[in-house]
């Protein structure tokens, strides 16, 4: 029932059994041919979800608690993934659904590498010298008050992992609006767009009214990024890392 929840079935091993997807599943290009139980605009069918006979409903976070007991009530077994705060998390989660779907061998080898992975980021940005302060722009639709990773958020996390100073910690919720002038106070040196896959371009932020005195801005450090990498509490976070860390320190990455 969340995009990040049908990545880990795949990832683990278990995509021949997933029987339905929520409309936001889109990764790998399997799941796409899957049946949609909904999850858009529309909500979630749980009609359809019934109408698919599944075994195990995996929900998360972004399922609400009353769509969780509404499933439970018709007579469907579920399990509510929390989302993870660290990469620990994480792996604890991929082994999880190893064991509800009888994948255990493999996930265990599938966490050793993402673990090599990031290990191996680890080793280079221990050679970092200066960590440049980053802007990451999930939603300008407010133009004056961006919204942006604050503290705690995994965004955050990854962010400090690969390198850089997350502006957005000086805020005082994991998702938070920030606005133009604490922006400016902040003064960012390199802006990851998130919100790229809308339409938002380097051009479009440097002719935003004040950004033009923004170093990142000033520099041309302004640069698109695949959010799903990084939103999507699972094992592409690692994908993530590892792009976010060439971003900021492409010398080290060479």
């Amino acid at each position: 029932m969340a995009p990040s929840n049908t990545e880990i079935l795949y990832a683990v091993g278990a995509g021949a059994q997933v029987v339905g997807r929520d409309d936001f599943s889109d990764y790998p290009v399997a799941a796409k041919d899957l049946p949609t139980i909904g999850g858009s605009f529309s909500g979630y069918s749980n009609e359809a979800i019934v109408g698919l006979k599944p075994d195990l409903v995996l929900a998360a976070e972004i399922n609400t608690p009353e769509q969780v007991k509404a499933l439970e009530d018709l007579g469907l077994a579920v399990y509510y993934l929390k989302n993870p705060v660290d990469m620990e998390g994480m792996y604890t989660n991929l082994m999880t659904v190893a064991a509800l779907t009888g994948h255990t061998a493999e996930t265990g080898a599938l966490v050793a590498s993402l673990k090599e992975r990031v290990a191996a980021v680890d080793a280079k940005i221990q050679e970092v010298e200066t960590r440049p302060k980053v802007f990451y722009e999930l939603d300008i639709t407010d133009p004056n008050a961006p919204y942006t990773a604050g503290p705690g958020n995994f965004i955050d996390l990854l962010i400090q992992m690969s390198g850089g100073q997350n502006i957005g910690s000086v805020l005082s919720a994991p998702w938070a609006q920030i606005s133009v002038e604490e922006l400016l106070v902040q003064d960012p040196e390199v802006i990851v767009l998130g919100d790229s896959n809308y339409g938002v371009t380097a051009a479009t932020v440097a002719a935003r009214a004040g950004w033009s005195e923004i170093q990142a801005v000033k520099d041309g450090k302004i640069f698109p990024f695949d959010d799903n990498l990084v939103s999507r509490p699972g094992p592409r976070w690692v994908d993530g890392l590892e792009a976010l860390a060439k971003l900021l320190h492409p010398d080290l990455f060479q």
